[in-house]
């Protein structure tokens, strides 16, 4: 089967638009130039995707600078994330540059070989570009903490490897909720405003309070398992200790030592709910 070589009023039959409207979102952007053969137009198969993807984002409440917007970031290599803006703004996010005496403070000396760094590009930890490795500022500075504690980097990457994984997870369940409970709402308003900043703002917003949660957890289940390592290597006082002020008839205090965690039953937290905030 042939390449497809459509002129502009064939196109406009394929797809259900007038040729005027094609013409205009060449004009607009949203429509990548197509093939001449003197002074004949062509075009193919990505022009109706490319317009069939148009129609839909429009029946959707997108406008055509949006579109447009979109197209051309995705046509430069921009992920959808960055154009949603929660992508590769300057920051902790921004990719730099490694060069060869970063990776020797990153690797402990005999431990730098090239399977090493392979894997590190495998993993999407590196990137390489044009002959240099590249990785997120974040990903450098936290490496060159793992390197001052003289962590081997085998180690580093099983860790990171596993740590991918699980916010994968992480993401996927935001988005689902995303897509589940916040995308409906915009779907249903597409005869009104451009839609793209509306996404935006919902997306930026959703991972920031994910991006709250997930240290905000991360470090409650640190806390505790340090509690266990301390316990396991019997850095902790007995079971029987008790700090000097705990002897003190102070409220405070006795909060301070009860490690307990109650969970009470459902009639207890209604009646809690019931009395709101004056005291019992």
């Amino acid at each position: 089967m042939g390449v497809v070589q459509l002129t502009v009023d064939e196109l406009a039959v394929r797809v259900g638009l007038p040729g005027s409207t094609i013409r205009m979102y060449q004009t607009k952007g949203v429509l990548h130039p197509p093939r001449r053969q003197g002074r004949v137009a062509y075009y193919d198969e990505s022009h109706i995707e490319r317009l069939t993807l148009v129609q839909r984002l429009q029946s959707r409440g997108f406008s055509l600078p949006a579109i447009a917007e979109l197209v051309k970031a995705r046509e430069q290599g921009a992920s959808v994330a960055a154009v949603l803006g929660v992508g590769d703004n300057e920051g902790p996010d921004d990719w730099v540059r490694v060069r060869v005496r970063d990776l020797k403070r990153l690797v402990p000396t005999g431990d730098m070989r090239p399977a090493v760094l392979r894997r590190a590009i495998q993993l999407g930890l590196v990137r390489w570009r044009r002959g240099w490795p590249h990785t997120r500022r974040w990903a450098l500075e936290a490496g060159n903490r793992l390197a001052g504690l003289a962590v081997p980097a085998e180690d580093v990457l099983d860790q990171f490897a596993g740590l991918r994984r699980a916010t994968d997870g992480i993401a996927a369940d935001f988005v689902e909720v995303f897509e589940r409970r916040l995308w409906p709402r915009l779907d249903g308003k597409s005869a009104e405003d451009d839609q793209l900043d509306r996404v935006r703002a919902l997306l930026v917003e959703l991972t920031y309070t994910a991006e709250t949660v997930v240290v905000g957890t991360l470090r409650e289940s640190i806390r505790e398992a340090a509690e266990e390592f301390a316990r396991r290597h019997g850095l902790l006082p007995g079971g029987d200790f008790q700090p000097a002020w705990a002897e003190e008839p102070v409220p405070i205090a006795e909060r301070l030592i009860d490690t307990e965690n109650e969970i009470p039953d459902e009639t207890t937290i209604r009646r809690f709910l019931d009395q709101g905030d004056e005291p019992s």
